[in-house]
């Protein structure tokens, strides 16, 4: 699954409490940051109910909080500084199967940036920051995350970010395409970047005879891990 998946899905399931989700409608709806007595009285839940319930969207990272003292009171005697909720910074989201048009908009913003400001083709700028893309994936990727057991990095990294990769006789199978509306739409375009993205995470990796192959097939990424014949 994708970075982080489990816990994105514990968030969204947080917001399936109706009287959370209302506090958490309520609090992103305003342009600052509210009190818990300004949140339980708009939706008109008890004081206890609504502290309750937005600690657990702050503890599930859906709201943040940051404390001030009303317009005009500061200095001593002026009391203990309010708790206020406002959205996290924090994106979340929850895709099954896994899609991750994030990471495929990163590197066509990257390649349209380099080839208008450097003049090069695009199709070339594309090639180069899907490789460059590749090698980042498996620089950031955490050593803890690797399963035990005979999963290499480079399946631990696909997996990690949506392919779900299957080992065949030797040969890695991805399962699935993590940027499957716009493959299906741009086919040519998206499998080449995802073929050029991948060589770059073998070649960071130490290649060791293992290449990328374009494989298309229903149901599946279009890109094969193999062994080079040549």
């Amino acid at each position: 699954m994708s970075e982080n998946f489990a816990a994105d899905v514990a968030r969204v399931a947080a917001l399936g409490e109706p009287v959370r989700r209302e506090l958490y409608c309520y609090v992103v709806a305003q342009d600052e940051p509210v009190s818990r007595e300004a949140a339980a009285a708009a939706t008109g839940v008890a004081h206890h109910v609504a502290k309750f319930n937005l600690d657990r969207l702050v503890a599930e990272g859906l709201l943040d909080v940051e404390y001030s003292r009303p317009p005009g009171r500061s200095g001593p005697g002026a009391g203990r500084p309010a708790k206020l909720y406002r959205r996290s910074d924090r994106d979340v989201s929850v895709s099954l199967p896994a899609r991750r048009y994030d990471l495929a908009g990163r590197v066509l913003a990257e390649a349209v940036t380099v080839a208008t400001r450097d003049g090069v083709p695009v199709d070339q700028a594309l090639r180069t920051a899907a490789r460059t893309t590749g090698r980042t994936l498996l620089k950031n990727h955490p050593a803890e995350a690797q399963r035990d057991g005979d999963e290499d990095v480079v399946t631990a990294v696909l997996a990690r970010n949506g392919y779900e990769p299957r080992t065949i006789d030797g040969e890695v199978f991805l399962a699935n395409c993590p940027f499957h509306s716009l493959a299906a739409q741009y086919t040519e375009l998206v499998c080449g970047m995802n073929l050029d993205l991948i060589d770059g995470l073998l070649a960071a990796d130490g290649a060791r005879g293992r290449c990328a192959r374009l494989n298309p097939g229903p149901d599946q990424c279009c890109v094969t891990i193999t062994h080079d014949q040549r």
